[in-house]
């Protein structure tokens, strides 16, 4: 028995595919979505049943290294219970992390981060830059000066042993801890884009907007404002929402459709039908590769 991954760009249909290999054969999804982790914003993020969705509170710093921990475990304990654990995801590095063991880097020391910025700030970019340079000269060679964030990352990295730029990136390769068959969601441009707009409007009409307003009148974490979406329902008139998180969500989308061609072994299925005949597509690959248990009784 292996696992199953799935990977596609929002609004490919991942979930109700998922779902419907589920009905299929013993098998339980376990999400692979850096927005869905937190509880709060159901809507907003598109959230369906999984494991590892709504775990942890809008005031959660998330972390890779923390989702990877968890994520292990949950596939581990899928399949000593004899079923197939399917990974859905749409953050690229979140599935990454599911799949592989990612060589993270080391936790920085409490308050390194402030006090880069806080030393960036006083001295300038051009001086920070060249601490960089003498810590870590490749790291030091790919960020700009006047890139603040990188650059302070980058020193925060180099101070804990780690850079910014590793010596080897694994986040591409096929190495993944278990048997895995990883699958991609393709779907037309134009159908993708109708299904976007089509599902934004939808999220209005099931009342994100109060889902918003209610998330934001607490403690929300700098990963968990990151949420695609969270400041143009907060901060503009539905309309102007609906067409500004809608043309965010295409150009998201588009990037997600350039991390799928990176995925090396990616076995690309046509998704823009029914989601049962999309599941049956994938089941077929998997069985002929002899991965998979045959299909459910009933």
């Amino acid at each position: 028995m292996s696992v199953l991954a799935l990977f596609g760009p929002t609004a490919s249909g991942k979930s109700a595919v998922a779902e419907a290999i589920a009905a299929c054969i013993p098998a339980e999804l376990v999400s692979a979505d850096a927005m869905q982790v937190y509880r709060g914003l159901p809507i907003l993020t598109n959230q369906a049943p999984a494991r590892l969705v709504g775990i942890w509170p809008l005031d959660h710093e998330a972390s890779v290294g923390e989702y990877q921990r968890l994520a292990h475990a949950a596939v581990d304990e899928i399949l000593a219970a004899g079923r197939t654990p399917v990974v859905v995801g749409g953050t690229g590095l979140y599935l990454r992390a599911a799949l592989a063991e990612l060589e993270l880097p080391p936790a920085p020391a409490p308050g390194a981060r402030a006090r880069w910025e806080a030393a960036y700030d006083d001295r300038g970019g051009d001086v920070a830059h060249a601490e960089l340079a003498a810590r870590d000269p490749a790291a030091a060679a790919a960020v700009h000066p006047n890139d603040r964030r990188r650059v302070v990352r980058a020193l925060e990295l180099a101070e804990a042993g780690a850079s910014l730029r590793p010596r080897r990136d694994r986040l591409w390769t096929e190495d993944t801890r278990l048997p895995t068959l990883v699958v991609g969601l393709e779907v037309p441009k134009e159908v993708l884009e109708r299904r976007i707009l089509a599902r934004t409007q939808a999220m209005f009409e099931a009342g994100v907007d109060e889902e918003v307003r209610r998330a934001l009148g607490g403690a929300v974490s700098a990963t968990a404002s990151k949420v695609m979406g969270l400041r143009e329902v907060a901060e503009l008139p539905r309309e102007q929402a609906i067409e500004a998180l809608a043309l965010r969500t295409r150009r998201y989308a588009a990037y997600q459709r350039k991390w799928l061609r990176r995925l090396p072994g990616v076995v690309m299925v046509a998704a823009e039908g029914p989601a049962n005949e999309v599941a049956d597509a994938i089941l077929e690959v998997a069985r002929a590769r002899q991965l998979l248990p045959g299909r459910r009784a009933g």
